[in-house]
């Protein structure tokens, strides 16, 4: 085994906590109170950790405590570390249920029909376990996936963010243009990417990045349904999704294709390297309801 292995083998999940706390606050005696230990076996667990790596984590004088170059990069790998820890240990408890379910999260609103005919097509699966759907806003099922408080996802490429997650595809398809019921642009059969970019009147929704933050632009910064859907109501902004999320939509809201929007792909994803008998009767119930049920690029079940 070599040196560096034995290193990352002897740490502590214990030393990662406390100095992700103290990494977050840059302050030991805060530290300590979050934590709920004193302040000296705090310090002494720091400099614990300093030597089993071999490096200073911070820097410390009479103007307080700084991360290092080195500190900085444990603090992001230590969050992951202790999340995946949080996330084994949920997953490992829900596998012991006797009643096992799968949670499934999705965006509220998203893909109303695709997610209806794979709950359909599961509870007529012979064993299938029952699924517990939960919704969350913009964004969100990553996180909430590698927290390990849900077992399976439906998300969308390109637009989501799907690193460290495996995926099945279920459904490709074009994109719509939700715009007010009363605007001129709701009488046109299809619109270009460069009909609903720069509409004076009517600025395009900016949706958070990957990092949280926003792109420039006129448009109001929005992070719920809800929000977006009275937004485009009172005729503040409009958006562009994938043609199945319009199920949302209100009276006042217009659906116009929109030609040359890129396709979005909708998939169900989980964690890598994880998977259970029940996921696995999940995954093969989607796959068949890609091959026998939908047309691809269609956004509705076939009839």
């Amino acid at each position: 085994m070599s040196a560096y292995a034995r290193v990352v083998d002897g740490i502590e999940t214990r030393e990662l906590r406390y100095f992700t706390a103290v990494a977050d606050l840059l302050h030991f005696g805060r530290a300590a109170e979050r934590l709920g230990i004193a302040q000296p076996p705090l310090s002494r667990a720091v400099r614990q950790l300093e030597r089993r790596l071999g490096v200073r984590l911070f820097d410390r004088d009479r103007r307080g405590v700084a991360l290092t170059e080195a500190g900085e990069v444990l603090h992001r790998e230590a969050r992951l570390a202790l999340s995946a820890v949080e996330a084994a240990a949920r997953r490992t408890r829900r596998a012991a249920d006797p009643a096992p379910t799968i949670t499934l999260v999705t965006k509220a609103g998203a893909s109303h029909a695709l997610l209806q005919a794979l709950l359909d097509a599961h509870g007529r699966s012979r064993d299938a376990v029952p699924v517990r759907v939960e919704l969350c806003e913009l964004g969100e099922q990553a996180g909430i996936l590698r927290r390990g408080a849900a077992d399976v996802a439906l998300m969308h490429r390109p637009v989501d963010d799907l690193a460290g997650l495996d995926t099945q595809d279920l459904l490709t398809e074009g994109q719509v243009a939700i715009v007010p019921v009363a605007h001129p642009l709701a009488a046109r059969h299809r619109v270009t990417m460069s009909d609903v970019v720069d509409v004076p009147d009517l600025p395009m929704a900016r949706w958070p990045r990957l990092d949280g933050t926003y792109p420039d632009g006129p448009g109001p910064e929005v992070r719920s349904q809800a929000q977006l859907a009275q937004l485009v109501a009172l005729g503040r902004t409009l958006l562009v999704i994938p043609a199945s999320s319009r199920a949302w939509q209100w009276p006042e809201h217009a659906a116009v294709p929109v030609t040359d929007a890129p396709v979005v792909t909708t998939v169900l994803a989980w964690p890598a390297h994880t998977g259970s008998a029940a996921l696995d009767g999940l995954r093969e119930t989607a796959a068949a309801l890609r091959r026998d049920t939908f047309r691809a690029g269609s956004g509705e079940p076939a009839v």
